[in-house]
């Protein structure tokens, strides 16, 4: 496949969703008065990123569920620390959804596998087709899958983009090496545990000597050479929470093998469609304004 082949964007949905839910106003709302902020501000973000990339080549993967998944199975306690969702938030999530297909944006969602899984997948069957990957989103975790020269993580809301050098100057680490640090630090935000007393300074000096996690415990005694602050300190506290950053490690890392997914991983945008739009937007009652900007996507499109 030729070098040019344009770039795919995967966009990580809940996270623009959760943004606008926090920093839109509460006087949007439907003629019920159920809260329409998160809707309103994930079609800005719709339009913003389309209107400056002028993608052809978009999915839009969400989270069905946002207190479970198989990693649940694993470890019961993963993201246990989040509250749960309010029904009017979740109303909002399907909104998006409805929005995303009706201006002709693939949608991948699934009960079992998290939206991540769903762009780890889709990102490499397109990289095996030649494509670059830009993953959009403002989470840490997607950062393992800029694995190609032109990949990027792409923080659209911070204007911040990454490519494999980037990633490992912002983490310490290279793109491959994340899911290994975040079994050693733990990620608060998951509640994912790691190593108590390792922060990311120590987990990229570690990861920078003995480069994965297997090679770390194989030569776990070669610590007390190297020249780390507490280096000999860490040997017992690494043999004893072993088991902890193996069961960490298979949380941190992501599902690239999603049959379904693989099956049809489809990303070009399709045909629009502007009735259903109109229908959304009527129920939620936005003004003309944000209404025209969607429908001259929809048209472009």
């Amino acid at each position: 496949m030729p070098a040019s082949n344009p770039p795919v964007h995967l966009i990580d949905a809940s996270i623009y969703v959760f943004r606008a839910w926090y920093s839109m106003p509460d006087a949007f709302s439907d003629a019920s008065g159920r809260p329409t902020n998160a809707v309103y501000g994930f079609a800005k973000f719709l339009c913003e990123f389309l209107e400056e990339t002028a993608s052809r080549h978009v999915a839009v993967a969400f989270d069905e569920s946002l207190a479970t998944s198989f990693r649940n199975e694993l470890y019961p306690e993963y993201k246990a620390n989040r509250e749960p969702a309010p029904p009017e938030l979740e109303q909002q999530f399907a909104w998006c959804k409805d929005l995303s297909r009706s201006l002709g944006l693939p949608v991948y969602v699934d009960s079992r596998f998290e939206a991540d899984d769903l762009i780890a997948t889709l990102a490499g069957c397109w990289r095996e087709r030649g494509h670059p990957v830009h993953v959009v989103t403002g989470d840490k975790d997607l950062a393992q899958l800029v694995v190609g020269p032109d990949d990027a993580w792409w923080d659209y809301a911070r204007r911040n983009r990454l490519n494999a050098e980037g990633v490992r100057e912002r983490f310490g680490v290279r793109p491959d090496q994340i899911a290994d640090f975040l079994a050693l630090t733990g990620d608060a935000v998951d509640n994912i545990p790691g190593v108590p007393g390792i922060g990311p300074k120590t987990a990229a000096a570690l990861l920078n000597h003995f480069e994965s996690l297997d090679a770390l415990f194989t030569r776990i005694d070669e610590l007390q050479f190297l020249k780390l602050r507490g280096a000999k300190s860490l040997i017992p506290r690494l043999r004893t929470h072993q088991d902890t950053v193996r069961l960490a490690r298979q949380l941190t890392g992501l599902e690239a093998v999603i049959e379904r997914v693989e099956a049809d991983p489809a990303v070009e945008r399709r045909r629009a469609d502007p009735d259903a739009m109109d229908a959304l937007l009527d129920g939620l009652g936005f003004g003309q304004t944000l209404r025209q900007r969607l429908h001259r996507l929809a048209r472009d499109g």
